[in-house]
């Protein structure tokens, strides 16, 4: 599967790992991995160690787990980036969206 999520409700904390393309055809694994877990106070990390490609509409599937999760109030770290996807982010400018973390070189 190339959503995967581990989840520990008594740290309320929430990791989903995406592995190879994050894109559109990921909408719906995506969203379900993440909507159980949307309680406040409840910290998101997307590790995108193994993702190789990202697009627009990945983009726009973090900015509205953003918006579920709180908006400004929310609590989510992206980790693991490749120089690609930092890239990428930086571009966005999700660097002031999200904590973006431990970029791999």
């Amino acid at each position: 599967m190339a959503v995967t999520v581990e989840a520990s409700p008594e740290s309320k904390e929430v990791t989903i790992s995406v592995q190879g393309r994050f894109d559109h055809t990921l909408y719906r694994a995506f969203r379900e991995a993440y909507s159980p877990y949307m309680a406040p106070g409840m910290r998101m990390i997307l590790n995108l160690g193994a993702t190789e490609f990202i697009d627009s509409s990945a983009l726009g599937m973090l900015l509205q787990l953003r918006e579920e999760a709180g908006g400004d109030a929310a609590n989510i770290s992206i980790k693991n980036c490749n120089p690609t996807l930092s890239k990428i982010l930086r571009i966005a400018n999700f660097q002031r969206l999200f904590t973006i973390e431990n970029s791999q070189t």
